[in-house]
């Protein structure tokens, strides 16, 4: 998995996997959710990021145990 920050353009992407992206969808006002060809989430975009997040240019990682 992959997260970007692009402050340029303040979009946040996330990338769950390396799959071909055949189709995108606006879920929502501002969320975009990318397909593969088999219909499985590879990856997300959130528009204008720093509207949704705190800090879209800092990440938290934990995992669950």
């Amino acid at each position: 998995m992959k997260v970007n920050y692009d402050t340029e353009v303040d979009v946040l992407r996330i990338v769950l996997s390396e799959r071909a992206i055949v189709e995108s969808d606006e879920n929502r006002p501002g969320v975009i959710l990318d397909y593969d060809a088999d219909g499985n989430i590879v990856g997300l975009e959130i528009l204008n990021a720093s509207k949704h997040a705190e800090l879209p240019n800092a990440c938290e990682f934990a995992v669950a145990s």
